[in-house]
């Protein structure tokens, strides 16, 4: 039963899941070095040059996965001793070379990095070549290509560059913790911090007499991440590790669709707060648009004030599909009231942790949020949203919505540049770090279209049918 898209996230599901496993038994600082054992048992064969090296990377892997270094706040992070499989980025010339005798590519190179061979082949002098690519565009062969890793191409605000071992190197005042990195690395040589031993003490002490509820609160794109199962299977397993209650996070996704729609009305222009990464990238790369920044914290953050408010003697753990959420959870006005974030991979672990098979359980019910809450999951859901709640308030008799619905980080980086410049026919900017939105989050077990269509049925499934509906049950 396949379960993720790749090795490498079946690679880290077995480390937090043993790591888990240790922790609901009360062994896991007795037994933290045999995990690599454990998982690579005696001389096994690995995709590194020996088994010594890949129990290294696997003691590192489990130290991640039980939080890391306290002090370092931040959620990506490099296993530098994983990183080095591949190639230095930058111009190379391929075997497409013929050896020709224009030598265009020498003729255009304004810092002498090219030279060539006997057989008259160039070469690229890499601590003279500044990566212009003029040497590439002259090539009449097109030999001369860029390389770039995964790491980097996946980047799309220039965080990553190389160290003097060659190492990724993540540069924290442009990282938006996205999880793009995470998910492109071929070698798993990146990957985001893990609080899943949190989310067990939380679990292990309510169920041993502490006098506080669990909550479990979840993304919407939830929906589409147990192939294996039915949603209803998945909220009944979510029980069963302990959570007294699930809630939606479409829920909170209805308040913020209302609340946004109002305060658009006041402003006259906004963009959303929903998307932890996409907010992150307003501060530290586009920092003259942070005042057109919702007030409003994601849906997140409302769903778990709205269970604080209501029983104050509660814990919350959101789970869902965003690396992100882990640094928002570390923000003054989310921290009092979301406990852990936990990621689909790491639910997924937990699960398997105390051997819970997810197909084989009775179906619960998940019913808390209107279709326009549930579809917060995929691009253009929001915009969709704030449409209706502007509707459904009669605010769109008086003022006329024009969203700019922006897929990706690259696109998101367009539409705030075309409004700083005044060039943007918009007046909501909605803007989604993951390609696709929420339904293609590093955290995901599964990416791709199917996702959206998933997200959609899932919506289309909810009981209430308009967000005032979904507000009026909760009394607001």
């Amino acid at each position: 039963m396949r379960k993720f898209d790749t090795k490498v996230q079946y690679l880290k599901y077995k480390v937090l899941r043993e790591v888990s496993r240790l922790e609901w038994e009360g062994t896991l600082y007795d037994n933290i070095f045999d995990i690599p054992k454990t998982l690579i048992p005696g001389n096994t064969p690995t995709m590194r040059c020996c088994v010594y090296k890949e129990r290294a990377i696997l003691g590192e892997r489990v130290k991640l996965a039980m939080g890391g270094n306290k002090d370092n706040k931040n959620v990506i992070q490099v296993i530098d001793i994983a990183c080095d499989e591949c190639p230095v980025s930058g111009y190379e010339v391929t075997n497409a070379c013929r050896g020709c005798l224009a030598n265009r590519c020498e003729d255009v190179c304004r810092f002498g990095a090219i030279s060539f061979d006997e057989n008259h082949v160039s070469h690229i002098d890499k601590s003279k070549c500044k990566e212009c690519g003029a040497c590439a565009k002259a090539c009449p062969f097109t030999a001369i290509v860029k390389r770039k890793r995964p790491c980097q191409n996946a980047c799309k605000v220039k965080a990553i560059s190389m160290d003097e071992n060659k190492a990724a190197l993540i540069n924290y005042d442009k990282c938006i913790s996205c999880g793009a990195c995470v998910y492109q690395c071929p070698f798993g040589a990146i990957t985001d911090k893990s609080f899943i031993t949190d989310a067990v003490k939380i679990l292990k002490e309510s169920e041993n007499g502490k006098n506080y509820k669990v909550y479990a609160v979840v993304a919407p794109s939830i929906s589409s991440q147990f192939s294996f199962a039915t949603l209803g299977q998945a909220i009944t397993g979510l029980k069963k590790l302990g959570f007294h209650t699930v809630i939606e996070a479409a829920l909170g996704a209805d308040m913020v669709a209302y609340a946004e729609s109002n305060e658009l009305v006041e402003k006259g222009f906004l963009t959303n707060s929903c998307c932890p990464a996409y907010v992150e990238f307003i501060h530290k790369h586009q920092k003259d648009m942070i005042p057109y920044i919702s007030h409003n914290l994601s849906p997140m953050g409302v769903t778990a004030r709205y269970i604080k408010k209501t029983d104050s003697n509660s814990k919350v753990i959101f789970i869902g599909p965003c690396t992100a959420k882990k640094a928002e959870v570390q923000k003054d006005e989310v921290k009092p009231y979301v406990d852990v974030v936990l990621t689909f991979e790491e639910l997924q672990a937990l699960f398997d942790s105390r051997e819970i098979e997810l197909s084989e359980l009775e179906e619960d019910v998940l019913d808390n949020a209107s279709y326009y809450g549930r579809i917060f999951a995929r691009s253009g859901g929001l915009s969709d949203a704030v449409a209706q709640a502007l509707k459904e308030q009669e605010l769109d008799k008086t003022f006329e919505l024009k969203p700019q619905v922006c897929d990706g980080i690259e696109a998101c980086k367009l539409a705030l540049l075309k409004k700083s410049k005044n060039l943007l026919d918009a007046n909501f900017i909605e803007g989604m770090a993951c390609l696709g939105g929420c339904i293609n989050g590093a955290g995901c077990m599964t990416h791709g279209d199917k996702n959206k269509a998933d997200v959609d049925k899932y919506g289309m499934e909810a009981m209430e049918k308009s967000i005032l509906d979904s507000l009026t049950v909760l009394n607001l």
